[in-house]
């Protein structure tokens, strides 16, 4: 065996020891051969290796001549009674979970196109073992799938030393299968499970590459559309779990609460919310079994405390539940940097959603309204643009809150009713005041945040105004929009026009000067 050793790298000699382990088991040790050249240090010669290794081993499961059961001792087999073909089974079915062993190991490589050439050599084993199983059904119309060689290959995508994400990127592929998603869901509940419970603190890279493989799992809305299988099979059972989208979601359920239940990066808990409302809660087995996570995200404050919000409002409207304090936690992050955070749009556009419905209170509208008018004053003029036609849509939607703009008596500035400070909108007395601010803000510097705040003077149109368009706007994109401006022929300098070069006859200069 040794004397190949030194050669084995090349193809012609891979492709040589090959043809003799298929052709004669008498020439059986060269499989040792061809495994050593996947310890190499070359990634070229690795490559040539893992290409072997499936033809051979490929070639072999089509045959049916590796051991199907339970995988007795090597050394107990070989020495016993059995016939020769029984041995020969068994000792390559060793040598068959050695190649698996380092195709997994190979998963962690520094090369890529190793490890993608090892990942696509373990999911073609897995369809060749689904087709031909090394295990014994245990009654008929057993459903058998490799899934130790397959929780493997997913145990190897979330490993916590490498970042995976350019890997599982490659997985996607497979994802498309309906029985390849199942699995995928069942192994990686298992691998997170185990992960967590041998290690104290479980590093980001693992819970980076665990989201990444969840977030790329998505289930059919319709259960005629589970027909794509990776592993065929003659004929189905309805007995079987994995052609039910029932199962399905309980198993997409499953592996979510099982991630969601642990301490994650907080980079993490902004992705998972961001993906909630459209790609997780509509998949749910039971999507109420999300408010825990949702109610304890809405603390956390900032941006998370918004994404939150927006998937427990869908469990409001779409599924009955109760939360109370919905408005009153969205109402909290209205503050003064609400206009300057990176997340500016996505929260009026939420906002603008959540305060959409005509039935709403009228002092919790008002009290949305009221404090959005504080806050303008305070406010860049990208942001006005925004904010003033968002409290005219809602004076629109609500004629009741109309009485801040249309009091009788006006109120002095240091008698107004109502408390900024006051966390729960229902107490803030928003609908005793008035809207003095946007009145104070006609007289802003600049002329387009005038022209808006003017709005209020005039009857209130009864379609809305989109605010859409000025979610995103930009000092920059107001600066050119003002550059672009033309303007008229004759500009005004001074409210006195002058008279000769040095000015007016009682101008200072005209005292003291004169053209000789």
């Amino acid at each position: 065996m040794d004397r190949h050793l030194a050669s084995a790298g090349s193809r012609g000699e891979l492709g040589r020891l090959l043809q003799a382990v298929l052709t004669s088991r008498g020439q059986a040790n060269a499989v040792f051969d061809i495994l050593a050249v996947l310890q190499s240090e070359d990634p070229e010669d690795i490559q040539e290796g893992v290409r072997t290794c499936s033809r051979l081993f490929g070639t072999l499961l089509e045959r049916e001549e590796l051991f199907v059961g339970s995988l007795p001792r090597e050394d107990g087999v070989l020495a016993g009674s059995q016939g020769a073909t029984h041995k020969y089974k068994v000792w390559m079915r060793h040598r068959y979970h050695s190649c698996c062993n380092r195709l997994e190991e190979l998963l962690t490589h520094p090369s890529f196109q190793v490890k993608e050439l090892a990942l696509k050599t373990l999911m073609k084993f897995v369809q060749l073992e689904g087709a031909k199983p090394l295990e014994k059904p245990q009654w008929e119309s057993h459903y058998l799938f490799p899934r130790t060689l397959f929780r493997a290959v997913v145990g190897g995508l979330l490993t916590p030393e490498v970042d995976h994400s350019l890997l599982i990127s490659q997985f996607c592929e497979y994802l498309e299968y309906d029985d390849i998603r199942y699995h995928t869901m069942q192994a990686a509940t298992s691998t997170v499970a185990q992960a967590t419970s041998q290690q104290s603190e479980v590093s980001p890279t693992f819970w980076n590459n665990a989201f990444m493989l969840l977030s790329v799992v998505n289930l059919p809305l319709q259960e005629h559309d589970l027909t794509k299988f990776y592993v065929k099979h003659t004929q189905t059972s309805d007995k079987w779990k994995v052609i039910h989208l029932k199962e399905h979601r309980k198993a997409f359920q499953e592996i979510w609460l099982g991630f969601l239940k642990h301490k994650l990066p907080l980079s993490l808990y902004k992705k998972v919310l961001v993906a909630m409302h459209d790609s997780i809660l509509p998949h749910l087995a039971q999507p109420t079994l999300m408010i825990d996570f949702l109610t304890s995200a809405c603390d956390v404050g900032g941006a998370i405390s918004l994404l939150a919000l927006n998937g427990l409002f869908i469990l409001i409207h779409k599924h009955n539940l109760e939360y109370p304090d919905f408005y009153q936690k969205l109402y909290g992050l209205l503050d003064p940097s609400i206009f300057h955070v990176k997340y500016r749009a996505r929260f009026f556009h939420l906002a603008d959603l959540f305060l959409s419905s005509s039935h709403l209170p009228a002092y919790l509208v008002a009290a949305f309204a009221k404090r959005l008018a504080r806050l303008a004053l305070t406010a860049p003029p990208e942001a006005l643009l925004m904010v003033l036609p968002f409290i005219c849509n809602l004076l629109r939607r609500h004629p009741a809150c109309r009485v801040m703009v249309h009091r009788p008596q006006g109120i002095e500035l240091d008698a107004d009713p109502y408390d900024p400070v006051e966390k729960d909108p229902a107490r803030s007395h928003a609908l005793e005041s008035c809207l003095w601010e946007l009145q104070t803000l006609q007289q802003h510097y600049h002329p387009e945040v005038s022209r808006a705040a003017g709005v209020i003077n005039q009857v209130l149109s009864v379609p809305e105004v989109s605010i859409a368009p000025l979610l995103e706007l930009t000092a920059y994109e107001i600066f050119e929009q003002d550059l672009k401006k033309k303007a008229p022929g004759s500009v005004p300098l001074e409210f006195i026009p002058s008279k000769g070069l040095l000015g007016r006859q009682d101008h200072l200069c005209t005292q003291f000067f004169t053209l000789t």
